[in-house]
């Protein structure tokens, strides 16, 4: 692909009113009229960078496939995708006011949503605002959608449709859990997840003998985890990013704590979380919103599920997880809805995003009434062997619930 067509313009230091770097070639003021700018503020620098890298795959394996076949359709004028980047370094207040820049400065055309439920939340005020329509590619917290917005949209299921199933599937494999840990990190996603687990294990009859939050940065879980063992829960059910829970699950292989059930989410969808903890990733369960071993036969630009995995293989020589494929999802989603608009009008735009009824390569899309889609049943799995093995659904089963995490 020329890669003049996919300029990444990202800055990296404060202010945000530092000039664009360009990484593709510049486009020429011709060109530039028949291109549609996306921007995408991401956490390329900070605790949260791991994240910022999938997403940026993502949304850049979009790019490639929409540009290589012409670009999007507009009224039977072809528009080549543009992507601006900015890092806003891990800090939500950065997010705000990245996406205000890219807003009422970069002209951009259309928004993805900040990383994570609270930068996309904060984010989100600016970009309703404007009434730019915006894609979040990882907010799941229902507390990002109920603030009556009409131009956010979310491909994250809320946070019960991991938790639920979660707990329906210890219940049934191990039934001698009678009592649950719950260790979150005191950010939006994080802590409404650890929230939702409590009341599914509350629901599903489990006596929930600690429920804490530890503080954004923190590096030393030593005393919650020691306060843990002292209780000797079955289940432990820990919730953070990437960075969070190698450090928790490596400090409580130091304390020798073991259990039947370790869940954490979301770091063991991720296969760099299994190879940094190697054989101590084992047994680890887990809940995501999508996982390569789905089979769905989309009509978006990727098709199915299989081609979408086959061509970030061939991309970035790994196979994809759920943040890289709701990603690119969201660059699909944009495309499609664009098409069917036959303009750029933000309003026609929104609207089509609104009734959206399709299969994708991702799973069925429809989007609610508050905007967070509502049409998937995302899969639990577990580490076995050094990969992710899925439990749930029951159409893309791979294998049962091992029991025991030493």
């Amino acid at each position: 692909m020329n890669q003049s067509w996919v300029a990444r313009c990202v800055r990296q230091s404060a202010p945000l009113s530092a000039a664009v770097l360009a990484l593709g070639a510049q486009l020429s003021v011709a060109a530039a009229e028949d291109v549609i700018r996306f921007g995408a503020p991401l956490p390329i620098t900070g605790a949260l960078a791991p994240e910022a890298v999938k997403q940026q795959q993502g949304y850049d394996l979009w790019a490639e496939q929409a540009n290589k076949a012409g670009g999007i359709s507009v009224g039977g004028k072809k528009y080549k995708v543009q992507i601006v980047y900015t890092d806003y370094q891990s800090n939500t207040p950065r997010a705000v006011q990245a996406t205000e820049q890219m807003i009422s400065q970069d002209n951009v055309n259309f928004m993805f949503g900040a990383f994570g439920s609270g930068a996309a939340k904060a984010a989100s005020t600016v970009s309703e605002k404007y009434k730019v329509p915006t894609l979040a590619a990882t907010a799941s917290s229902s507390q990002v959608y109920d603030q009556g917005y009409k131009y956010l949209f979310g491909t994250f299921t809320p946070n019960d449709t991991l938790t639920t199933p979660l707990t329906k599937i210890i219940k049934a494999k191990v039934p001698d859990v009678k009592k649950v840990a719950i260790l979150a990190r005191n950010d939006l996603f994080p802590l409404a997840i650890a929230q939702e687990m409590e009341k599914s294990a509350k629901a599903a009859g489990y006596e929930v003998v600690y429920s804490e939050k530890y503080a954004i940065g923190t590096l030393d879980h030593s005393a919650a985890l020691s306060q843990i063992k002292s209780l000797g829960p079955q289940w432990i059910f820990v919730t953070g990013y990437t960075n969070d829970l190698l450090l928790v699950r490596k400090q409580m292989i130091d304390q020798q704590m073991k259990a039947p059930v370790v869940t954490m989410i979301a770091g063991p969808a991720y296969q760099e979380f299994i190879d940094a903890l190697g054989p101590a990733a084992e047994n680890v369960s887990s809940a995501a919103w999508w996982h390569p071993a789905e089979q769905y036969d989309g009509k978006d630009i990727f098709g199915t599920t299989a081609n979408f995995v086959k061509l970030f293989k061939a991309k970035y020589n790994s196979e994809p997880d759920y943040g890289q494929a709701s990603a690119a999802l969201c660059g699909a989603l944009f495309q499609i809805a664009i098409e069917k608009a036959g303009t750029l009008d933000r309003d026609k735009v929104r609207d089509e995003l609104a009734k959206l009824d399709v299969v994708t390569f991702f799973g069925p899309v429809k989007f609610g009434a508050n905007g967070q889609i509502n049409s998937l049943d995302p899969p639990v799995f577990q580490i076995q062997g050094g990969k992710p093995v899925v439990l749930f659904p029951q159409a893309i089963q791979q294998g049962d619930l091992k029991i025991g995490v030493n």
